[in-house]
């Protein structure tokens, strides 16, 4: 467990200060977070995804436990379903950002530029100085090293 807090605290910290916009809030549930992992590490499988997106998991239902309890709405129920979404939405954006981080320099751009801003892959081209087919080479490898990153980080939603 030493080992995982070393290598995930801090960007499960960053991750839990933007759900929550409290630094002290962000704090707990990542405290929060390992303790439950510590009591719940039977449960682990290495084989359903890796122990950063497990104990990214977890950080998320602290949150959002966190949330519910500072925002006691009479309409509950509606409140925790958007209060869900907001947390699955910042989850899924930082997967994919760590994701992304994973490709090489010309795939992540070709990706970005044109399959996620919808620019043309000749306006790309010309200003990068290659040919359109090679923007679209790397828009193909770079979607597909995409998908194989967040097959590797265990994520099965984006």
């Amino acid at each position: 467990m030493r080992t995982a807090i070393n290598a995930y605290s801090g960007e499960m910290f960053g991750f839990a200060q933007r759900a929550l916009g409290d630094r002290g809030l962000a704090e707990d549930a990542v405290q929060e977070t390992f303790i439950r992992a510590w009591r719940a590490t039977r449960r682990f499988d290495p084989a359903l995804g890796s122990q950063r997106t497990w104990l990214f998991a977890i950080l998320r239902n602290v949150i959002i436990d966190a949330t519910r309890q500072r925002t006691a709405v009479p309409t509950a129920a509606k409140a925790d379903g958007a209060i869900q979404d907001q947390i699955d939405e910042l989850l899924r954006s930082w997967v994919i950002e760590e994701a992304l981080r994973r490709l090489t320099t010309e795939h992540r751009q070709a990706v970005i530029d044109v399959a996620y801003r919808g620019r043309p892959a000749a306006d790309l081209a010309g200003e990068l100085g290659v040919p359109e087919s090679t923007i679209r080479t790397r828009l193909f490898y770079g979607l597909k090293a995409l998908r194989l990153a967040l097959d590797e980080m265990g994520w099965n939603d984006a």
